[in-house]
């Protein structure tokens, strides 16, 4: 177990824009730092995905966000209608379930929204890739996103691409402190780096890139399954049927007796 970790946010990263290379403002930030803010083995940089999709070019006109959504969208899980419109949770093209599949207005030019990058898992070993070159370490890369949770209230950061990153400790099969053997326990921790830079990012500091030292255990030599193993599907999720097709199945269960 490590005995403690820090993170800090990086200064100095300017607004990206469509064909921006990532690794060189991210590496020209990095550089500006102090001499011990220099990336070590073992670090793990979290990266909001807001400018992976800046870079990669995924931007549409504010006018078209509810068609984005739609296109972005595999399954309705539930909505709701409010002052301004209608909410929408769904799952979107990569397993993620989430308000507006993703599809976000904040931190984006006027006029514009932002759509999650094509592959968040390929963009995190790129950008892994072109940082352990340049700096000669071993490192990992979490791309992160905001997701509310649907029994908590607020929003939290989630790891959405990851590259030499253990996602996910498995801690079956060990003991607790009583002794007794670990039945389900693993602990998400990509989601929990993540969550952890956020808190010193922040949503509107302009700060869209925190350096997590103190955790290399975590940090692998491969770039490994990426954050797409963490999404739960198949017969894995208890919670499949959204509101609105549970409500379809039930009245479909209670009328089946009513016809003739």
């Amino acid at each position: 177990m490590s005995e403690g970790m820090r993170v800090w946010a990086l200064a100095g990263i300017p607004e990206v824009s469509p064909g921006d290379d990532l690794v060189a403002l991210i590496g020209a930030a990095l550089d500006a730092g102090s001499p011990e803010q220099q990336p070590m083995d073992g670090d793990v940089l979290v990266v909001t995905s807001k400018i992976v999709s800046k870079a990669e070019g995924r931007v549409v006109a504010a006018a078209d966000r509810e068609q984005a959504i739609t296109d972005e969208t595999v399954r309705v899980v539930a909505t709701r209608e409010h002052p301004g419109g209608v909410t929408r949770i769904v799952e979107n093209r990569l397993g993620l379930v989430m308000a507006a599949a993703g599809v976000d207005s904040s931190n984006t030019a006027e006029g514009t929204v932002l759509l999650l990058p094509l592959d968040p898992d390929a963009s995190a070993r790129a950008l892994r890739g072109g940082l352990q070159r340049r700096y000669g370490v071993r490192i990992g890369v979490i791309l992160s996103d905001t997701a509310g949770r649907p029994w908590r209230l607020g929003q939290t950061d989630l790891a959405i691409g990851a590259a030499g990153v253990a996602v996910l400790e498995d801690l079956r099969g060990t003991l607790d402190t009583h002794g007794r053997t670990l039945q389900v326990s693993q602990a998400a921790v990509a989601d929990e780096i993540a969550a952890a830079a956020e808190l010193v990012k922040g949503k509107a500091d302009g700060r869209p890139v925190a350096l997590v030292r103190g955790l290399g255990r975590h940090v692998t030599q491969d770039d490994g399954p990426g954050a797409r193993s963490l999404v739960r599907t198949g017969p894995e999720d208890m919670f499949a049927r959204g509101s609105a097709e549970a409500y379809a199945d039930g009245w479909k269960d209670a009328t089946a007796g009513d016809a003739p």
